[in-house]
């Protein structure tokens, strides 16, 4: 897991390719991506720097439930790092009974197979023993491809160059020090969703704890009062995310909420996202989390490249 942060920013060197690229119409309408955890994050990142694009995203079995009409104008994308998720598999064969125009992002597996036996557009990405939340940057890669938005390559091709692991590496280990044996909760602006989730993710997967997130100004509406009693609360762990080109309004309501929380002794981390670009923002604040998670896997001794819980819901399922 170490190395897969340390070298992160070389997922930017990859050059991704279309197999069956001539099966692609010229234009979509809308673009809908079917994928479960760490497969699905590389849409909100895209979301993240060009707000407003045609792209959806179905975490769940089948089809969402759109007009004909919709989905006939998509281009439904099936994404699984693996090949094997069983709801992407659901949303693949459907879109294929329907005789919706489909593509395949994944390292092999099952969706592979169909993507080889039916000639559908599909993008292999690199397969270097990555769980889906370490193989961002190869997805978030695949994903433009597939969409036709070589600006954002070309952006993205650019992000490596600007990720500095030794001193986003220090921020983590001290963020994680300051974390303990709480649970991190992450609240951040509507516009930055795409990072907190992220966030939360590695902390669960990698850190093997729970954590939470929120966003301004909707928890200053409800969930917040939910941490009025310390004797309830007392245990988490609140980190901030901050963005310069956030509303003023929510940068005061961050202001405010965190006052409220120190005043009850509660612990709050506050972290100013940094970089030039929406991208730049996104993966160097996900650098960050991907080392304070892993220093709270140390700290607790436990492994934190697996998955355990999950194979063991996994298995269970079958």
């Amino acid at each position: 897991m170490e190395d897969a942060i340390i070298n992160f920013n070389k997922q930017f060197d990859y050059e991704p390719a279309i197999r069956n690229a001539e099966k692609l119409k010229e234009k979509y309408e809308h673009f809908i991506l079917c994928g479960m955890g760490g497969s699905h994050l590389s849409a909100g990142i895209i979301k993240m720097q060009k707000p407003g694009i045609e792209l959806y995203v179905h975490r769940d079995y089948d089809l969402p439930p759109y007009s004909e009409e919709f989905l006939g104008e998509s281009l439904l994308i099936a994404s699984s790092h693996s090949g094997n998720t069983e709801e992407v598999l659901s949303f693949l064969r459907m879109a294929l009974e329907k005789g919706y125009d489909t593509a395949v992002i994944t390292t092999g597996g099952k969706l592979f197979e169909i993507a080889v036996d039916l000639q559908l557009p599909h993008v292999v990405i690199p397969d270097e023993d990555l769980e889906p939340r370490s193989a961002i940057g190869f997805s978030t890669l695949a994903l433009a491809k597939i969409m036709g938005e070589e600006d954002l390559i070309s952006i993205l091709k650019s992000v490596g160059k600007n990720l500095y692991s030794q001193k986003l590496k220090a921020e983590g280990d001290s963020l994680a020090k300051s974390i303990g044996e709480k649970v991190p909760v992450i609240y951040t602006s509507n516009q930055n969703l795409a990072i907190a989730y992220n966030w939360k993710i590695k902390f669960n997967e990698t850190g093997k704890t729970p954590s939470f997130y929120n966003l301004f100004p909707e928890l200053n509406h409800n969930e917040m009062q939910g941490f009025a009693d310390s004797k309830y609360s007392e245990n988490f762990h609140f980190i901030f995310l901050h963005d310069s080109n956030d509303n003023p309004r929510i940068e005061e309501r961050m202001k405010v909420a965190g006052q409220i929380f120190e005043e009850k002794g509660y612990s709050v981390t506050n972290l100013e996202l940094s970089g030039q670009t929406a991208f730049e923002k996104i993966f160097s604040s996900l650098l960050i989390a991907d080392w304070t998670a892993l220093e709270i896997a140390k700290i607790k001794g436990t492994d934190p490249q697996s998955v355990p819980l999950i194979e063991d819901f996994k298995k269970r399922l079958n």
